[in-house]
């Protein structure tokens, strides 16, 4: 099989793998769409994630659907052989059908696909074929497009920072700031948890148009001599995961209010004046990853028809180094997928 792998900084490789071979207590899945994170060309680009550094060759990907090719023998309960399924990336995994929290994202030596967090490290999916637990298995209902379905992982992201935020997200009125992937998803999230007005903010124009499309109520195009409102708004969602939007997040919540960080920050110390959460008794919420939230990201992807316009690329896997320059610029892509495999759907 063929699979996108990374060996180091600027190193990544489109390399036939054999396949996987089943373990009795596993199911074997064909991979069809796999879209491309932040940490994925993170992984590409520098060789490494946050503190993790690539030490051995890294099958990326870990936003990924398909189609159950194989269950073992000794599995007792599975979805069956041709189901449509998306994958939860993480082990331990919550049960499919979990609605309270696990803990489960908190949990220090847990594997994520396509990580090197691990040693060896957790292999992923942007591959033919992938061997999971029976339990990271959620099964598509009829009407959701597997295409769509790519989704569900980065919007169960957003929907479980949305959670934290608890009961101020309904009626509120709440600033995403940063249009990239996690924050249109952030978008569909915040509708169905309540939010009474969004605005989208960002540098670049594209990002906003598909912000638009995704449910965003206003846009606002930074360095366009426009710029939220100070103190204007309930909740801040940042994004961006760079300071400075940091900052004009803490400046943008109105007193009272709250900010929810989701853009992944850099390690180490950063120049973040916190006086203004201080003065303005602002609640700062941080947010790793997500637990139950696969199986209600599913749904709402099913209801949301608006969903799809969050897909703005589709590249054969045989494409990997151009998806991964595409996605890379925010000025001309939102979420980026590999098609990895047949789709049954189309």
């Amino acid at each position: 099989m063929h699979a996108v792998v990374a060996h180091g900084p600027g190193d990544l490789r489109i390399e036939n793998l054999p396949e996987p071979s089943l373990a009795t207590d596993k199911v074997l899945v064909r991979v069809v769409y796999g879209g491309i994170c932040g940490s994925d060309l993170h992984y590409a680009k520098d060789g490494r994630n946050g503190a993790y550094t690539i030490a051995e060759p890294l099958t990326l990907g870990h936003e990924v659907v398909g189609v159950v090719h194989q269950v073992g023998a000794a599995v007792v309960s599975a979805l069956p052989v041709g189901r449509r399924v998306a994958i939860h990336p993480a082990r331990p995994t919550p049960l499919p059908g979990g609605v309270h929290g696990a803990g489960f994202n908190l949990i220090q030596g847990g594997s994520y696909l396509g990580s090197a967090s691990t040693s060896p490290h957790t292999q992923g999916g942007f591959a033919g074929f992938i061997e999971v637990t029976p339990e990271q298995l959620r099964g598509l209902p009829d009407e959701l497009p597997l295409r769509t379905a790519a989704l569900a992982e980065p919007l169960a992201v957003a929907i479980h920072g949305v959670s934290r935020l608890g009961d101020k997200v309904k009626g509120a009125n709440v600033l995403v700031s940063g249009a990239g992937p996690i924050g249109n998803l952030a978008i569909l999230a915040l509708r169905a948890a309540g939010a009474a007005k969004i605005t989208a903010s960002d540098i670049q124009d594209f990002p906003l148009e598909v912000a638009r499309q995704a449910g965003a109520d206003d846009v606002v195009r930074l360095g366009s001599g426009e710029k939220p409102q100070d103190e204007g708004f309930d909740v801040v969602v940042e994004c961006a995961g760079v300071v400075p939007s940091v900052v004009a997040a803490l400046d943008a919540a109105r007193r009272g209010g709250a900010v929810l960080q989701l853009g992944m920050l850099p390690a180490g110390p950063l120049p973040v004046h916190l006086a203004g959460l201080i003065a303005k008794e602002l609640t700062f919420f941080g947010s790793q990853r997500f637990d139950v939230e696969l199986d209600a990201a599913v749904s709402l992807l099913a209801a949301e028809p608006r969903a799809a316009a969050i897909v703005s690329q589709v590249f054969e896997l045989s494409e990997a180094v151009e998806a991964f320059a595409c996605a890379a610029d925010s000025s001309r892509s939102s979420k980026v997928l590999l098609k990895i495999g047949a789709d049954p759907d189309q």
